[in-house]
């Protein structure tokens, strides 16, 4: 049986259409990383279009017409949700966001201590899908309070960014966040990896009803 071909295949730009013209609260750098959370959350009980509902502060936006409503769950479902899910594997790795080099300065550093915060704050954000504590070993607690310490890093910067700075010292900062970067990667996908083991554990320990019986 051929399979069918998912209509909601979408890109980057397509998907931030959609976040604008729905007024998203968070931009879509954040929404792909508290996506990539609530998808590795070992959190049982969560779903993509509660999530959804989450970021949009309770409220879903209001659609004109069905196709409306269809075209965004699918983008946002179907399409980036389900590419997200892919990172869960080893070998393709979740990674934040590429930010465009350009020559050192104090705003390309503010963007780049910005959207990295935000990544940390969504992924967090995600993972603990609303809830004040989360069960999680110890390799994925570590993980996330590593992150913890890297986004007050990434907040520090982002005020020191307003002041004047010698190219020298935005350069060495600019370089340091881009090995900081990777650190984070790194974390992240500790932490997938740890709560994807912990829940393949939760589904083997569930009840299993008996079967049932035809006559």
């Amino acid at each position: 049986m051929k399979k069918q071909k998912n209509k909601y295949s979408f890109s980057g730009s397509a998907v931030k259409v959609l976040l604008e013209k729905y007024a998203c609260p968070i931009p879509y750098h954040q929404l792909r990383a508290q996506f990539m959370g609530n998808i590795a959350t070992p959190i049982m009980t969560v779903s993509p279009m509660q999530e959804i509902q989450r970021i949009w502060d309770s409220e879903l936006p209001t659609f004109e017409s069905n196709s409306d409503a269809e075209e965004f769950f699918g983008v946002l479902m179907q399409g980036l949700w389900n590419s997200l899910s892919a990172h869960q594997k080893r070998a393709d790795p979740f990674k934040l966001a590429r930010i465009a080099m350009t020559p050192a300065s104090l705003e390309f550093l503010f963007k780049l201590a910005r959207v990295r915060r935000q990544e940390i704050e969504g992924f967090v954000d995600g993972l603990f899908a609303g809830q004040g504590e989360i069960d999680l070993a110890e390799s994925a607690h570590k993980a996330v309070g590593i992150l913890g310490e890297m986004r007050a890093i990434f907040e520090a910067t982002e005020q020191l960014a307003a002041q004047p700075a010698s190219v020298e010292s935005i350069t060495e900062t600019i370089r340091h966040f881009q090995q900081m970067t990777r650190i984070a990667e790194s974390e992240i996908n500790v932490v997938i990896q740890s709560c994807k083991k912990a829940r393949a554990q939760a589904l083997e320990t569930l009840p299993m009803g008996r079967p049932p019986v035809f006559h």
